[in-house]
């Protein structure tokens, strides 16, 4: 049988300074056979016409028409990723597979499970740090622990930074270092997915604006980038040096590290509260306002506006993801998860350490969160955020009218949230 080195693409879908690829072209230098796997453990959860798919499919044709100039073909697959290794290691004599590394507990367990099955073949298996500046374990206290709080953490991250983890690790492609094959490249239909009319929002380059303007909906300045640093399709690496000038997005940065570092050293946080306590709140989930909330009836324009965009394009801009998630936890009283949950159906830039950090945030029971009794008034949000009601406007156009009212009084709400909470936490002492 003819042997391969494998490349196991991720969340690392570029093919410039992408660690994992640089290495094994500097280790082995030929008989290179890339791969990536549409994993039917995650497939399996979303439409087939979900835009992330979407999404990285574009990618991996680009990637595919720069293969084909060398040669050789990115080999698509679909299943579980241990049943693909085991039928490629039947097809060819197998000698290494390199990847880089990912830190959310089934990328771990999946990882393992292969790096096992290497073992038993003989397998020389590397992975690589490439998502991430600074993995998990190497901004701690003192004594080793974990930082739970973000401006300490921010502050020993900038404090330890090196040159060498903002090095880029050039790729440098030719013929002949790739395993030679000609194969067909699978339409959509192939691997059974569907086209989705849901696009990736085009990056923001310009972001010297950044400070004064990215709490303004309306004027649509953010970076858009999330996706992007969710599947690779950018290096962080060249991103943070890029804008190392730019203090507030730098910090933005930070926080995505923090709390993946967080989810890396507490797993159970993605389900559970951060501070246990606060599991005592009686939630009252009501399904049809959780209903309203979700399709952007609650007669709060700032909240409604949010909610629909959402639901059209995939994308939410982040001042009003802190508005929406305050307004659902507190408003109506409807558990974090509930919101985090389809937050992650919905949105394009979804990355599960965000997404439960920021919700848990959002309702008081996180590392580093908004303390119980803060609770958005999303009226006052609207007036400060979208003054001329450009956001609104486009979202919500009947928001002026007679019979589009609030489904519950604020002042009502924010008092009947904080006794909740208070109760709660006087319950549990």
């Amino acid at each position: 049988m003819q042997e391969i080195n494998i490349i196991w693409f991720r969340r690392d879908l570029r093919l410039f300074d992408n660690h994992a690829l640089s290495q094994i072209i500097h280790d082995k230098g030929k008989n290179i056979y890339p791969i990536f796997i549409f994993d039917t453990e995650i497939t399996s959860k979303l439409p087939k016409n979900d835009p992330r798919l979407n999404f990285i499919y574009d990618l991996l044709n680009e990637m595919q028409n720069t293969f084909k100039a060398f040669d050789t073909n990115l080999n698509i697959s679909k299943g579980k990723p241990l049943d693909i290794f085991t039928k490629l290691s039947e097809k060819f004599t197998i000698r290494s597979i390199y990847c880089n590394e990912d830190y959310e507990s089934y990328g771990m367990e999946r990882d393992q499970l292969i790096s096992n099955f290497a073992i038993q073949k003989g397998i020389e298996f590397k992975s690589f740090q490439d998502h991430l500046i600074k993995k998990p374990g190497s901004v701690v206290k003192k004594d080793g622990s974990p930082y739970q709080i973000y401006t300490p953490f921010k502050k020993q991250y900038l404090k330890s930074l090196s040159k060498f983890e903002l090095l880029e690790h050039p790729v440098e492609l030719e013929k002949g270092q790739f395993y030679s094959q000609e194969s067909t490249f699978p339409s959509l239909n192939d691997i059974d997915l569907e086209e989705s009319r849901i696009k990736v929002p085009s990056i923001n380059n310009d972001l010297d604006d950044y400070e004064e303007n990215r709490n303004f909906p309306g004027l649509d300045k953010t970076s858009k980038l999330g996706a992007h640093l969710r599947f690779g399709s950018i290096s962080i690496r060249q991103l943070f040096k890029a804008h190392q000038e730019n203090d507030v997005f730098i910090s933005e940065l930070i926080w995505r590290e923090f709390f993946i570092h967080i989810l890396f050293f507490f797993p159970d946080s993605a389900n559970h509260c951060f501070k246990s306590k606060y599991e005592a709140v009686l939630w009252n989930n009501n399904q049809d306002d959780f209903k309203k909330w979700c399709n952007g009836l609650t007669g709060f324009p700032m909240v409604d506006a949010g909610m629909r965009e959402l639901n059209t394009t995939g994308f939410m801009h982040n001042r009003v993801r802190m508005i929406v998630a305050s307004f659902l936890c507190k408003h109506l009283l409807i558990d974090w998860r509930w919101g985090e949950r389809y937050f992650a159906e919905k949105l394009f830039d979804f990355e599960l350490a965000s997404n439960v950090g920021n919700w848990q945030w959002a309702a008081g029971t996180g590392c580093d969160a908004a303390p119980y009794f803060r609770v958005f008034n999303p009226s006052s949000q609207h007036q400060k955020f979208d003054p001329s009601s450009d956001y609104v406007n486009k979202w919500v156009p009947e928001w002026n009218d007679l019979n589009y009212r609030p489904m519950i009084n604020h002042d009502f709400a924010r008092k009947r949230a904080i006794n909740t909470y208070k109760n709660a936490l006087q319950d549990n002492l």
